[in-house]
């Protein structure tokens, strides 16, 4: 059976709403939660960016789901403090937390006032930093002189059984690469043919452990509604890189969101009113090969999307057994780009 689970947008929620929201995810009956790491939202109308690592320990500790965050070690986090906030989640909360290391975008690293690598330099430094995190993770004390620096660094609390470190990939290119170090995959929702080239990238050359797949989408009970709360809340999320790399701040993505439509916020966010469509786009993702699902529901009002997907969409999935579910669109909406 797939995981369908609930997505905490830091960007988009205050820390205190969004543990509220996560709660009232579990008691309505989502299996486990993932979460953004952010200190710049995404635009000014989003206007959130809460700690994601001091919000992790509030969430796991007031829930029984797992979590899992999408990080970025390199920059703005030395990758011994990643492995020491991980190895300590991992030990209070075992077998709930798993976390997947990028490499990372200029609106949440410029704040060191480093200059901003190329990705390609990008790339080299998140695999180092994936290295000396799970040489950390095993108790060794590390020196490390690279991309990145560490110096006589080591973990007293290990825990018995380390996270998963799940690689985030949009491209077939960072799929391919990161089969050779990660213990799983996550990506977001796109074409159905483009994810099926992601997943068989990261499979063919090796890739093991769950996919998963962070779904964007926007309902409401009106259409134009829906419509209406992904214009207003994921227009800035509609480019190609380099532009979501590159960017320094919320109002350098408002500015080139200005004259984004509602079509183009269409091929990034999954958009319609009818719950029964949601079903079948989601009962597709699932049938394509992934394990578990994040739904993201693009709004900052979580509540009624929470309780409606619950009553009519969550039961539904798991009562046809997806992924085989029948009826199921041949083409899901289209998602964010590569």
């Amino acid at each position: 059976m797939v995981t369908l689970g609930f997505h905490a947008s830091h960007e988009q929620i205050s820390p205190g709403q969004l543990l509220k929201d996560v709660q009232h995810a579990e008691r309505a009956g989502f299996d486990a939660a993932m979460c953004s790491d952010h200190i710049e939202p995404w635009s000014a109308r989003q206007g959130h960016s809460g700690f994601a690592w001091s919000w992790l320990g509030a969430a796991l500790a007031t829930t029984n789901l797992r979590f899992g965050v999408v990080t970025a070690p390199g920059q703005r986090y030395h990758p011994a403090i990643i492995a020491h906030a991980s190895a300590t989640l991992s030990s209070m909360f075992p077998d709930r937390f798993w976390f997947a290391p990028g490499s990372g975008e200029n609106m949440n690293e410029h704040i060191t006032g480093d200059g901003w690598p190329a990705k390609d330099v990008r790339q080299r430094r998140l695999e180092e930093c994936v290295d000396v995190i799970r040489r950390l993770h095993r108790g060794e004390e590390v020196t490390h002189r690279g991309l990145v620096t560490v110096e006589q660094a080591r973990i007293w609390d290990v825990p018995e059984n380390p996270p998963p470190l799940i690689a985030p990939a949009v491209s077939v290119d960072t799929a391919r690469r990161a089969a050779a170090w990660a213990d799983g995959l996550v990506t977001v929702n796109q074409p159905a043919a483009k994810l099926r080239e992601v997943l068989a990238a990261y499979r063919d050359n090796g890739g093991r452990g769950k996919a998963v797949l962070q779904v964007h989408l926007s309902w409401a009970p009106r259409e134009a509604d829906a419509a209406a709360i992904a214009l207003d809340q994921w227009r800035t999320n509609t480019y190609d890189p380099p532009i979501p790399w590159d960017l320094p701040t919320a109002g350098h993505f408002d500015l080139v969101g200005e004259h984004v439509t509602e079509d183009q916020v269409r091929k990034t966010v999954n958009v319609s009113s009818s719950l029964d469509q949601h079903v079948e786009w989601l009962a597709e993702y699932a049938g394509l090969g992934f394990d578990e699902l994040y739904l993201h529901f693009v709004g900052q009002e979580q509540a009624p999307f929470i309780d409606a997907f619950a009553a009519e969409v969550l039961p539904r999935l798991r009562a046809a057994g997806v992924p085989q579910l029948a009826g199921a669109s041949s083409e899901p909406a289209a998602g964010a780009s590569a």
